[in-house]
């Protein structure tokens, strides 16, 4: 199929069924490899010839693989990277070398994709490819097309049934366990860890990052199982300790974001034992690698930091990081979730610690919590007297009006939110 545009190719990838924008409803039945597996082989297996670090986890997954990434970049290999959602553009999901998918590369290979769905959907045998499906085959073929030499791979849920769950890594990471998407991986945090080391394969060595001791546990019973060496991170801000080395570079990163890095060079030295030539002073680069909306400050004066903190795990490492910023005026939060999400949970994690809170739900994405029951709920389980705010360019303008230059912006709750704010913060400080 020819598309004339890129907006034309992705505007058919979102045409597909898309699991990133449907309602909680959603359970693990939904999820299957069958399709992906069967879409693949239609393309020739690219998935095949191109080797991989797969990361998967409840949170840390981005950060840990942009770490990886920028190591790997800077040890001179052609890396290709695979992240989700993205933020501002559908290029952002597939990286290689830093460098964007191309628009005519993008357009070029949906186009085959199309053709090969198209192909697919007619035999009426229910293997229709989805969004993501056909998005994370769109990765391997651009990742093969450019020749990369390692493709960094995030999981986009769970782990074993995830449509990145195909590939052959050298080296798989988990990054931390906790209780997300419980409709569809499980309520406790065995059954969690369960489908995360779902990305175990035989004889392929594991990095986690995970302390919980039941979720531990379960890791190591699947390691075990698949006679895959397991390399555990200690938590540095719980023990005070880790089991790989330091350096001073990485002093000023929050705690989870310094753990997130531990995990990575622990992977980074599972890499070298198989062989892969990583230099110290690619090491010494990470604090050239970033990841957007986690804790990142978008703007000063006031300070604006956006997160996409939506669990019980990650909001406490926001407060922890925003408790130790040199804030003296007002504090002002920015808050909208998904359904799906331990809301009364998460307000009552974050909410004490903010003079003003702003309510609000992000737009183009129908799992999000109406207004008007995230501010019932918020009045039910915390003192503190929320705002309302229909869109979050209103809530936006809310926050600028009530908090001054000295104080600070916050933005949690959903990664999509923080995208929303992300963008006109932005947008706003470069008009200045």
């Amino acid at each position: 199929m020819l598309f004339s545009s890129r907006e034309e190719a992705i505007a058919w990838l979102y045409g597909r069924i898309d699991f990133e924008k449907m309602s909680p409803s959603l359970t693990a039945s939904d999820f299957k490899l069958d399709r992906m597996l069967n879409l693949l082989e239609h393309l020739g297996n690219p998935q095949d010839k191109v080797p991989v670090v797969h990361i998967a986890g409840t949170k840390g997954k981005g950060s840990t693989a942009a770490v990886v990434a920028s190591i790997l970049r800077a040890s001179d290999y052609h890396v290709g990277l695979f992240t989700s959602p993205h933020i501002d553009q559908f290029e952002e999901r597939i990286q290689v070398s830093g460098k964007l998918i191309s628009e005519t590369g993008l357009t070029r290979v949906v186009g085959r994709l199309a053709d090969v769905a198209q192909l697919i959907d007619s035999t009426g045998q229910g293997m229709n490819p989805t969004f993501f499906e056909l998005t994370t085959a769109l990765a391997w073929l651009w990742f093969f097309e450019c020749k990369v030499d390692i493709a960094v791979v995030e999981v986009g849920l769970g782990g074993r049934l995830d449509s990145t769950n195909i590939c052959n890594p050298e080296v798989s990471i988990i990054t931390t366990i906790s209780r997300d998407h419980t409709r569809i991986l499980g309520t406790r945090l065995s059954e969690i860890a369960r489908e995360k080391a779902g990305i175990i394969k035989v004889g392929i060595p594991v990095v986690t990052g995970v302390s919980n001791s039941e979720a531990l546990s379960e890791i190591a019973k699947v390691a075990t199982q698949n006679h895959s060496p397991l390399v555990t991170v200690a938590v540095p801000f719980a023990t005070g300790r880790t089991d790989v080395l330091r350096q001073d570079v990485w002093r000023d990163l929050s705690n989870h974001q310094q753990h997130n890095v531990d995990v990575a060079q622990a992977a980074v030295g599972q890499l070298q034992h198989r062989g892969w030539t990583i230099s110290s002073t690619a090491i010494n680069q990470l604090h050239h690698s970033s990841n957007p909306v986690r804790i990142e400050r978008v703007s000063e004066n006031p300070m604006v930091i956006v997160d996409a903190a939506h669990n019980w795990i990650s909001a406490g490492a926001l407060v922890d990081t925003i408790q130790k910023l040199p804030v003296r005026g007002k504090r002002v939060l920015i808050f909208g979730t998904s359904l799906d999400k331990d809301v009364a949970g998460l307000c009552r994690r974050i909410f004490p610690h903010f003079d003003v809170v702003i309510v609000t739900r992000y737009s183009k994405n129908q799992r999000g919590i109406s207004v008007d029951a995230l501010t019932a709920l918020a009045m039910r389980v915390s003192t503190h007297r929320v705002h309302i705010a229909k869109e979050p360019a209103d809530a936006w303008q809310a926050a600028l009006e009530v908090c001054p230059k000295d104080g600070l912006v916050c933005v949690a709750g959903s990664f999509f939110l923080a995208a929303e704010i992300r963008r006109i913060a932005v947008s706003r400080r470069r008009s200045v």
